[in-house]
């Protein structure tokens, strides 16, 4: 059974479903299957390299071989998954930043990837039309980061699951039966009594009302993430990669328009039904930052904005994976943090592999243990938006 039908869910039933190795039935429990709040539906879609971990920087590794492969994955009848590479561009206003800027390079360079580190000069040639004055270092990674499609690799997971047998239920779970350190069987809220031999927690933000269930407390909550999308009068001569800006808020090129993003002024846990937007945040914070860094955007018109929730691990905002030292068979996949859609080629994956084998083999997600949580020992990741 995977609680959790979104992006997380459904890779790993779609990863499952398509090993023959794996010759047991899958359903998946989803309580709104339209998925109009769920983080995949409000996710930019976005994948990078740029990661200070050795373990994230693997994952997005593969990650991009899967979205750039996706048919000789899923099949010839594949749609293709479209890559928007614009790269990110991380700035540096002060030393211990760039001092991290230029470990993550040297991490990212060793594992294959093509970050490159550019001086304010460089950086002034390269994107004329920003302001650096205040930057003494940015990292970009042109050709191997930007925005994918998503939404299609999310859909090609559910309709070739679906295919393959996959189940799906609409409803919550609302308990679970355990003996000996197992659990036997979730009850639904539309009455159901199941009985399961494993269960994967891809409930997102609600992930930790789902541990609790099994008496396990993770560091997993709702928080607020705020997107614009806006048009500017006066165009740029480039695409605008993902910049991540030192004051705070990021921004890039969406097709002939421009998305930018920030948290809360004050980021903390939100109730998971909680999506009013501060409208305030835009006129007050972002815009004068866009204005500030891009000269040409003192110029736009604000087209388009939401609020997504980030599952976001107080932790150290790094995915928790595996199974619990408190419980045999509950598989962890959650805690994001914002990472989600480009991870879940990867851990959907290393899930279903863990499912059949009962442990990782294509790649060791080891690093992004859930059993961190109780030994107390944190994997930092400087690199989190």
């Amino acid at each position: 059974m995977i609680i959790g039908g979104a992006m997380i869910g459904s890779a790993v039933a779609w990863w499952l479903a398509r090993d023959p190795a794996f010759d047991g039935r899958i359903l998946v429990v989803e309580r709104d299957p339209s998925f109009e709040f769920a983080s995949t539906s409000h996710s930019n879609s976005c994948i990078r390299m740029q990661f200070g971990t050795e373990i994230n920087v693997a994952i997005s590794r593969f990650g991009l071989e899967f979205i750039r492969n996706f048919r000789d994955f899923a099949g010839e009848d594949a749609p293709g998954i479209h890559l928007d590479d614009f790269g990110y561009l991380y700035l540096a206003r002060d030393e211990p930043t760039a001092q991290r800027l230029r470990t993550a390079q040297a991490l990212q360079a060793r594992m294959g990837a093509g970050t490159k580190l550019l001086s304010p000069g460089q950086l002034h040639a390269a994107f004329p039309f920003m302001r650096f004055d205040d930057v003494i270092l940015g990292s970009h990674n042109p050709g191997e980061e930007g925005c994918f499609d998503g939404g299609t690799m999310f859909s090609e997971f559910r309709r070739r699951a679906r295919k393959m047998g996959v189940e799906e239920v609409r409803a919550e779970a609302t308990g679970f039966e355990t003996s000996g350190g197992r659990i036997t069987h979730v009850t639904l809220s539309d009455g159901s009594r199941i009985a399961c031999g494993q269960v994967v927690n891809a409930a997102g933000p609600r992930a930790a009302h789902v541990a609790a269930m099994a008496g396990i407390a993770i560091p997993v909550e709702p928080r607020k993430r705020y997107t614009f999308i806006f048009e500017a009068e006066d165009k740029l001569p480039r695409r605008l990669p993902l910049t991540v800006d030192p004051c705070g808020i990021h921004y890039r090129t969406d097709g002939a328009l421009y998305m930018a993003g920030c948290p809360p002024e004050t980021d903390g846990p939100c109730d998971p039904d909680d999506f009013e937007m501060d409208h305030a945040i835009w006129e007050d914070r972002v815009w004068p930052a866009l204005a500030e860094r891009i000269p040409a955007f003192e110029r736009i018109r604000l087209r388009n904005h939401w609020v997504g929730h980030y599952a976001y691990n107080a932790l150290d905002q790094n995915a928790l994976l595996g199974l619990h030292p408190d419980c045999d068979n509950l598989l962890f996949a959650n805690g994001f943090s914002g990472h989600g859609l480009q991870q879940a080629p990867a851990v959907g994956r290393g899930i279903a592999e863990h499912v059949i084998h009962g442990g990782w083999k294509s790649l060791d997600l080891s690093p992004l243990s859930v059993a961190r949580v109780v030994s107390g020992a944190p994997l930092t990741e400087a690199a989190v938006i």
